[in-house]
Protein backbone atom coordinates (compact mmCIF):
# COMPACT_ATOMS: atom_id res chain seq x y z
CA UNK A 1 0.00 0.00 0.00
CA UNK A 2 1.00 3.23 -0.85
CA UNK A 3 -0.59 5.26 1.98
CA UNK A 4 -0.22 9.03 2.22
CA UNK A 5 -2.70 9.96 5.08
CA UNK A 6 -2.75 13.20 7.69
CA UNK A 7 -4.96 12.40 10.85
CA UNK A 8 -5.72 15.58 12.85
CA UNK A 9 -7.05 15.74 16.12
CA UNK A 10 -9.77 18.23 15.28
CA UNK A 11 -10.29 21.45 13.02
CA UNK A 12 -10.40 24.61 15.63
CA UNK A 13 -8.00 25.34 18.11
CA UNK A 14 -7.93 27.88 20.91
CA UNK A 15 -10.37 30.29 19.23
CA UNK A 16 -8.09 29.76 15.79
CA UNK A 17 -10.57 29.58 12.77
CA UNK A 18 -11.38 26.64 11.05
CA UNK A 19 -8.32 24.17 10.21
CA UNK A 20 -6.12 27.36 10.95
CA UNK A 21 -3.99 25.20 13.04
CA UNK A 22 -2.73 23.03 10.77
CA UNK A 23 -3.13 25.03 7.71
CA UNK A 24 0.74 25.26 6.89
CA UNK A 25 1.17 21.51 7.48
CA UNK A 26 -2.11 20.26 4.99
CA UNK A 27 -0.69 22.52 2.54
CA UNK A 28 2.89 20.71 2.53
CA UNK A 29 1.07 17.78 2.65
CA UNK A 30 -0.71 18.59 -0.77
CA UNK A 31 2.44 19.24 -2.04
CA UNK A 32 1.71 20.88 -6.00
CA UNK A 33 -2.03 19.19 -5.99
CA UNK A 34 -4.31 21.85 -6.21
CA UNK A 35 -7.90 20.03 -6.34
CA UNK A 36 -9.75 17.99 -3.36
CA UNK A 37 -12.98 16.27 -2.96
CA UNK A 38 -14.39 16.91 0.73
CA UNK A 39 -16.67 14.31 2.28
CA UNK A 40 -19.18 16.61 4.42
CA UNK A 41 -21.23 13.85 5.81
CA UNK A 42 -20.18 14.04 9.51
CA UNK A 43 -22.21 17.25 9.69
CA UNK A 44 -20.77 18.64 13.36
CA UNK A 45 -24.16 20.36 14.76
CA UNK A 46 -26.20 19.26 11.97
CA UNK A 47 -25.23 21.31 9.58
CA UNK A 48 -26.25 20.78 5.91
CA UNK A 49 -23.80 19.49 3.76
CA UNK A 50 -23.62 22.18 1.21
CA UNK A 51 -22.81 24.56 4.69
CA UNK A 52 -19.83 22.45 5.76
CA UNK A 53 -18.69 22.48 2.05
CA UNK A 54 -18.76 26.26 1.73
CA UNK A 55 -17.06 26.36 5.02
CA UNK A 56 -14.07 23.79 3.93
CA UNK A 57 -13.97 25.66 0.68
CA UNK A 58 -13.16 28.89 1.73
CA UNK A 59 -10.43 27.52 3.68
CA UNK A 60 -9.04 25.82 1.18
CA UNK A 61 -8.91 28.53 -1.06
CA UNK A 62 -7.04 30.97 1.33
CA UNK A 63 -4.36 27.75 0.56
CA UNK A 64 -4.57 27.83 -3.04
CA UNK A 65 -6.37 24.61 -3.64
CA UNK A 66 -9.82 24.24 -5.19
CA UNK A 67 -12.37 21.73 -3.13
CA UNK A 68 -15.90 20.06 -4.56
CA UNK A 69 -17.72 18.59 -1.77
CA UNK A 70 -19.07 15.54 -2.96
CA UNK A 71 -22.50 15.87 -2.47
CA UNK A 72 -22.36 17.99 -5.77
CA UNK A 73 -21.36 14.66 -7.71
CA UNK A 74 -24.03 12.26 -9.38
CA UNK A 75 -22.39 9.40 -8.26
CA UNK A 76 -19.91 9.55 -5.46
CA UNK A 77 -17.91 6.66 -6.57
CA UNK A 78 -16.56 8.49 -9.79
CA UNK A 79 -15.92 11.51 -7.51
CA UNK A 80 -13.67 9.41 -5.40
CA UNK A 81 -12.04 7.27 -8.81
CA UNK A 82 -11.60 10.77 -10.27
CA UNK A 83 -10.61 12.43 -6.73
CA UNK A 84 -6.66 14.36 -6.91
CA UNK A 85 -7.07 14.22 -3.07
CA UNK A 86 -9.18 13.29 -0.19
CA UNK A 87 -10.27 14.92 2.87
CA UNK A 88 -13.05 13.71 5.11
CA UNK A 89 -14.22 16.26 8.05
CA UNK A 90 -14.68 15.75 11.43
CA UNK A 91 -18.42 15.63 13.44
CA UNK A 92 -20.57 12.56 14.60
CA UNK A 93 -18.49 9.80 13.11
CA UNK A 94 -21.66 7.17 13.40
CA UNK A 95 -23.49 9.51 10.64
CA UNK A 96 -20.54 9.84 8.84
CA UNK A 97 -19.93 6.24 8.66
CA UNK A 98 -23.39 5.45 8.39
CA UNK A 99 -23.25 7.20 5.07
CA UNK A 100 -19.79 6.09 3.63
CA UNK A 101 -21.54 2.77 4.03
CA UNK A 102 -24.89 4.18 2.13
CA UNK A 103 -22.75 5.55 -0.37
CA UNK A 104 -21.00 2.62 -0.93
CA UNK A 105 -17.46 3.92 -1.14
CA UNK A 106 -15.51 2.47 1.51
CA UNK A 107 -13.78 0.43 -0.76
CA UNK A 108 -13.31 2.58 -3.48
CA UNK A 109 -11.14 5.07 -0.90
CA UNK A 110 -8.99 2.07 0.40
CA UNK A 111 -8.08 1.04 -3.45
CA UNK A 112 -7.63 4.73 -3.90
CA UNK A 113 -5.42 5.76 -1.26
CA UNK A 114 -3.40 1.93 -1.72
CA UNK A 115 -2.60 3.77 -4.96
CA UNK A 116 -1.22 6.97 -3.68
CA UNK A 117 -3.87 9.55 -2.82
CA UNK A 118 -3.63 11.81 -0.40
CA UNK A 119 -6.41 11.62 3.00
CA UNK A 120 -6.98 13.71 5.36
CA UNK A 121 -8.92 13.18 7.86
CA UNK A 122 -10.22 15.79 10.62
CA UNK A 123 -11.92 14.44 14.03
CA UNK A 124 -14.45 11.85 12.60
CA UNK A 125 -12.47 11.36 9.59
CA UNK A 126 -9.48 10.25 11.41
CA UNK A 127 -12.09 8.32 13.31
CA UNK A 128 -13.16 6.25 10.23
CA UNK A 129 -9.09 5.84 8.31
CA UNK A 130 -8.50 2.90 11.49
CA UNK A 131 -9.76 -0.06 12.22
CA UNK A 132 -13.08 0.52 13.88
CA UNK A 133 -14.84 3.11 15.03
CA UNK A 134 -14.80 2.03 18.63
CA UNK A 135 -12.91 4.37 20.03
CA UNK A 136 -14.82 7.62 19.12
CA UNK A 137 -16.13 10.54 21.58
CA UNK A 138 -19.81 10.41 19.94
CA UNK A 139 -23.05 9.28 20.98
CA UNK A 140 -24.59 6.82 18.68
CA UNK A 141 -27.36 8.81 16.84
CA UNK A 142 -27.12 6.62 14.06
CA UNK A 143 -26.70 3.02 13.95
CA UNK A 144 -23.72 2.09 10.38
CA UNK A 145 -24.49 -1.47 9.03
CA UNK A 146 -20.84 -2.13 10.86
CA UNK A 147 -18.23 -0.42 12.97
CA UNK A 148 -15.46 -1.55 10.70
CA UNK A 149 -13.99 1.21 9.08
CA UNK A 150 -11.43 2.19 6.34
CA UNK A 151 -8.56 0.36 7.26
CA UNK A 152 -5.91 2.81 6.11
CA UNK A 153 -3.84 2.21 9.48
CA UNK A 154 -4.20 -0.88 11.45
CA UNK A 155 -4.61 0.91 14.55
CA UNK A 156 -7.30 3.40 16.53
CA UNK A 157 -7.77 7.02 17.15
CA UNK A 158 -9.10 8.52 20.32
CA UNK A 159 -9.44 12.63 18.55
CA UNK A 160 -9.97 15.35 21.30
CA UNK A 161 -7.55 13.14 24.62
CA UNK A 162 -8.23 14.29 27.66
CA UNK A 163 -5.91 14.04 30.75
CA UNK A 164 -7.66 14.03 33.80
CA UNK A 165 -7.68 16.94 35.40
CA UNK A 166 -6.39 16.50 38.56
CA UNK A 167 -8.14 19.86 40.17
CA UNK A 168 -11.72 18.58 39.23
CA UNK A 169 -13.85 17.49 41.53
CA UNK A 170 -15.11 14.88 38.99
CA UNK A 171 -14.46 11.30 39.87
CA UNK A 172 -15.91 9.63 37.29
CA UNK A 173 -15.02 8.11 33.56
CA UNK A 174 -11.56 9.26 32.15
CA UNK A 175 -10.86 8.55 28.71
CA UNK A 176 -7.83 6.48 29.88
CA UNK A 177 -10.36 4.43 31.88
CA UNK A 178 -13.18 4.11 28.29
CA UNK A 179 -9.70 2.92 26.46
CA UNK A 180 -8.74 0.17 28.94
CA UNK A 181 -12.68 -0.81 28.73
CA UNK A 182 -11.82 -0.93 25.09
CA UNK A 183 -8.89 -3.07 25.54
CA UNK A 184 -10.80 -6.04 27.47
CA UNK A 185 -12.27 -7.10 23.98
CA UNK A 186 -9.58 -5.56 21.61
CA UNK A 187 -6.12 -5.21 21.22
CA UNK A 188 -4.67 -2.87 19.03
CA UNK A 189 -3.21 0.25 19.55
CA UNK A 190 -5.32 3.53 20.15
CA UNK A 191 -4.06 6.59 19.75
CA UNK A 192 -4.77 9.45 22.26
CA UNK A 193 -4.31 12.67 19.89
CA UNK A 194 -4.77 15.49 21.82
CA UNK A 195 -6.01 19.16 20.57
CA UNK A 196 -3.40 20.30 17.99
CA UNK A 197 -1.64 16.83 17.42
CA UNK A 198 -1.72 15.13 14.46
CA UNK A 199 -0.08 11.96 12.46
CA UNK A 200 1.14 11.74 9.04
CA UNK A 201 1.77 8.30 7.47
CA UNK A 202 3.96 7.90 4.91
CA UNK A 203 3.75 3.70 3.61
CA UNK A 204 4.86 2.29 7.29
CA UNK A 205 6.27 5.47 8.85
CA UNK A 206 4.19 7.25 10.89
CA UNK A 207 5.63 10.64 12.64
CA UNK A 208 3.47 12.69 15.32
CA UNK A 209 2.94 16.56 14.00
CA UNK A 210 1.86 19.56 15.74
CA UNK A 211 2.03 20.92 19.35
CA UNK A 212 0.69 18.52 21.46
CA UNK A 213 1.54 15.06 21.84
CA UNK A 214 -0.25 12.04 22.20
CA UNK A 215 -0.31 9.13 24.77
CA UNK A 216 -1.13 5.53 23.10
CA UNK A 217 -2.30 3.10 24.65
CA UNK A 218 -1.90 -1.04 24.08
CA UNK A 219 -3.51 -3.72 26.11
CA UNK A 220 -1.88 -5.33 29.05
CA UNK A 221 0.74 -2.46 28.46
CA UNK A 222 1.29 0.83 30.76
CA UNK A 223 0.23 4.18 28.61
CA UNK A 224 3.41 5.48 27.04
CA UNK A 225 3.66 9.51 26.32
CA UNK A 226 5.11 11.17 23.02
CA UNK A 227 5.86 14.10 22.05
CA UNK A 228 5.59 16.00 18.84
CA UNK A 229 8.18 15.31 16.16
CA UNK A 230 8.53 11.30 17.40
CA UNK A 231 8.45 8.56 14.77
CA UNK A 232 5.46 6.31 15.71
CA UNK A 233 6.31 3.06 13.33
CA UNK A 234 5.02 0.74 15.68
CA UNK A 235 1.84 1.41 15.10
CA UNK A 236 1.97 -0.34 11.95
CA UNK A 237 3.06 -3.39 12.91
CA UNK A 238 0.63 -5.67 14.65
CA UNK A 239 2.55 -7.57 17.01
CA UNK A 240 5.05 -5.05 18.48
CA UNK A 241 4.89 -3.55 21.96
CA UNK A 242 4.90 -0.30 23.65
CA UNK A 243 8.71 1.49 23.77
CA UNK A 244 8.80 1.97 27.30
CA UNK A 245 10.74 5.11 27.08
CA UNK A 246 8.56 8.56 28.37
CA UNK A 247 6.58 6.66 31.18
Amino acid sequence: MTRNCLLISNSTLHRSGYLDHCANEIKHFLGTKKTIVFIPYARPSGITYDTYADIAQKRFKKMGIHLTGIQTYNNPQDAIKNAEALFIGGGNTFVLLTKLYEANILATIRTKVSEGMPYIGTSAGSNVACKTIKTTNDMPIMYPPSYEALHLVPFNINPHYLDPDPHSTYKGETRETRIKEFHIYNNEYVVGLREGAMLHIIEDTVTLKGTTGARIFKDDIKPQEYPPGESLNFLMKKNNTLSQKNP
